[in-house]
């Protein structure tokens, strides 16, 4: 048997009359075709993933999550004829989470979004002792922007999952206002108060906060969360914050007085 799964044409000699049998080459192939690229999606919407395959030699289905620093986490698996998938460890009762099936397909469908659904996802198939894993799509998940008024003071949260092999980390936050580049406002140190390790995955989670007092129209913009490990940077999805004029809000006020 070839390294992809086909057999190869064998002859076997029988006897001196030079009498062969020949076995015909059987090939087994799976073609799986998985929208790929980047999905950005707001907190709370729903986002379907695709996936499709030629062929009919691929008998079981799986969807991986993996985000950065982490191995991949088996989310489902389900044989094709039985069209009934099950769903492993954290997902197994996330009734976010759901498959549909189509001939010939299957759709991962992830309702309310979370911060923590910002991840790549691979649709896998499975012949024989074959895998074939899906380009992949990455989906990034944001916050929706809040709207601040003059003087009112606000608090962004950042969390960080980290897996074993990442080493120590910085924090930073940034800012982008207009069409300038973001820059950074501040560096958080780490410490571990902050972290909660968890020792059977050997992974850990950290929490870092920005408190921001008495806004005004200069502090506009979307903050963006960013970890800084083993000479790579990685950027939250940012929170935009608007701040209300001050003439919009007394006119707003006005109008709510004389209502």
């Amino acid at each position: 048997m070839d390294p992809v799964g086909g057999w190869h044409s064998v002859s076997v000699v029988l006897d001196q009359s030079n009498t062969v049998l020949s076995l015909k080459t059987l090939k087994l192939s799976l073609s799986l075709h998985q929208e790929s690229g980047f999905l950005s999606a707001n907190v709370g919407d729903n986002v379907t993933l695709s996936c499709f395959y030629e062929g009919d030699v691929a008998t079981k289905f799986f969807w991986y999550k993996q985000t950065l620093g982490q191995k991949p986490l088996l989310m489902s698996s389900f044989n094709k004829y039985e069209k009934n998938a099950i769903f492993h460890d954290e997902f197994k009762n996330d009734t976010r989470f759901k498959i549909e099936f189509e001939t010939n397909g299957n759709r991962l469908k992830i309702s309310e979004l979370q911060h923590s659904d910002s991840a790549s996802y691979f649709c896998v198939g499975s012949y024989s002792y074959n895998f074939e894993f899906g380009d992949g799509v990455t989906l990034s998940v944001k916050s929706q922007s809040q709207t601040i008024q003059p003087g009112d003071s606000v608090t962004l949260n950042c969390t960080v999952h980290t897996g074993a092999s990442v080493g120590e980390h910085s924090v930073y936050w940034f800012r982008s206002s207009g069409h300038s580049q973001p820059r950074a406002i501040y560096t958080h140190g780490v410490t571990d108060d902050q972290c909660e390790k968890k020792p059977t995955t050997h992974t850990q989670t950290c929490f870092y906060n920005l408190p921001m007092k008495s806004l005004d129209l200069s502090d506009a913009g979307t903050y963006y969360c960013a970890v800084l490990s083993c000479g790579e940077i990685l950027f939250g999805t940012g929170t935009k914050i608007d701040i209300e004029s001050e003439s919009r809000f007394q006119q707003r006020l006005s109008h709510f007085m004389n209502s």
